[in-house]
């Protein structure tokens, strides 16, 4: 299977950015209370190497967690739309897609389908300000060239 031409291609900057400043702080946290925790005067003596080193792994669960963040990426093309969140990647073919907009309240921009059913698009968010209005603009036109569609203007 050959892998299909991508038009656009949009990540969120500000996300993952804060995603990693979070993973570095997480894993900081839990490495220093990781060392600390046998020094003497504590109050609790039987904590040894194995508490030291659980705590250090708890933070890698929790920075691991955090950098899932960085994943979120839209993909649109011939073939459709792929959208990336935090784990799972999805191609919607143009007969299943109704638009890309976003709503008065939300952390991002919704894909829409038939039925009022959606999903979040993580990687178009407000926080990226002009930088998102264009990737939902150059969607629209390339969603105009695949699926014919024509949007009613605003």
């Amino acid at each position: 299977m050959t892998s299909p031409r991508w038009d656009l291609v949009y990540r969120p900057r500000k996300l993952p950015r804060y995603a990693i400043a979070a993973a570095v702080v997480i894993m900081a946290i839990h490495i220093t209370f990781g060392l600390l925790l046998t020094i003497d005067d504590v109050g609790v003596r039987n904590l040894g190497g194995a508490d030291q080193v659980a705590i250090i792994l708890i933070g890698v669960l929790f920075t691991g967690a955090a950098l899932l963040l960085t994943r979120p990426r839209l993909r649109v093309g011939p073939e459709g739309v792929e959208v990336r969140n935090l784990v799972p990647t999805r191609l919607f073919t143009w007969d299943k897609v109704l638009g890309l907009t976003y709503p008065e309240k939300g952390f991002g921009a919704w894909l829409l389908f038939p039925s009022d059913e959606h999903i979040t698009v993580l990687a178009v968010q407000a926080g990226d300000g002009p930088r998102a209005i264009e990737a939902m603009a150059r969607f629209r036109e390339l969603e105009e060239r695949y699926r014919g569609t024509v949007r009613p203007a605003n």
